[in-house]
């Protein structure tokens, strides 16, 4: 589908100030922070068009617009700039995981407390040989979507339940690097709030699996996707001889 770059532009200013924010953006917004050129009622226009062809949707309480699924995934495939990580923080990751690279239980465990602490997410990883690990799970207590009882008591069942895990991973196609699952692809009304970033990675010849994190859907994709890309890869790169 083709917008016009005005368009464009305020469909990527409004998804990046809602994952700062958490809050439906306005026109008033838009204008007073971005340099469009054009009046409030204009991007109000404009908006509404985007609100029709399915990239914004608003509150019922809010004249503000909040991205749907269908945005988020374009904002990602067509408009993101991924952020790479700095040198020091990739030093920084791999100097937590160093001393466990031959211990597949204690360098998974520490793979998912790096990630979740360079993320600020809950951090997940699952092995085919049925174990979970992950960490971050007071990170998401921090996020006005997780205010709701319903949606973190889900949330936080998925690491009682790896079946319910796994099955969500499933749901991901495709030879990507990374995989994401927005919204309504987690197949739960419950976790319509969220979204799940992750990656396949090996240990050597012997462990596969998933690892990855969970989020609302305003998840700060530019700098979660490097960063969970990073630590996969890291994990392959010290196990390579196993």
């Amino acid at each position: 589908m083709e917008l016009s770059e005005r368009q464009t532009k305020i469909l990527k200013a409004i998804i990046e100030k809602y994952m700062d924010t958490a809050e439906p953006v306005g026109s008033h917004t838009l204008e007073r922070e971005s340099e469009f050129g054009v009046s409030p009622a204009t991007l109000r226009n404009e908006m509404a068009r985007l609100e029709e062809l399915g990239f914004l949707t608003h509150p019922h309480t809010s004249a503000g617009r909040i991205p749907t699924t269908m945005g988020t995934k374009y904002y990602i495939n067509e408009l993101m700039k991924e952020k790479a990580l700095s040198v020091a923080d990739e030093v920084r990751v791999k100097e937590r995981v160093w001393d466990y690279r031959f211990e597949t239980d204690k360098l998974l465990r520490e793979a998912t407390r790096s990630l979740a602490a360079q993320t600020r997410t809950l951090a997940v990883a699952t092995t085919n040989e049925g174990d979970l690990y992950y960490s971050g799970a007071a990170n998401i207590l921090d996020m006005p979507e997780f205010y709701n009882i319903d949606l973190t008591r889900t949330v936080l069942a998925l690491l009682d339940r790896q079946d319910f895990l796994c099955e969500i991973l499933s749901k991901a196609v495709g030879e990507e690097d990374i995989h994401i699952l927005i919204g309504e692809d987690l197949g739960s009304p419950y976790l319509s709030q969220c979204s799940l970033v992750f990656s396949d990675y090996s240990l050597g010849k012997k462990y596969t699996g998933q690892l990855g994190v969970i989020g609302p859907y305003r998840l700060h994709y530019p700098t979660v996707i490097p960063v969970v890309r990073y630590v996969s890869g890291l994990l392959e790169e010290l196990t390579r001889t196993w």
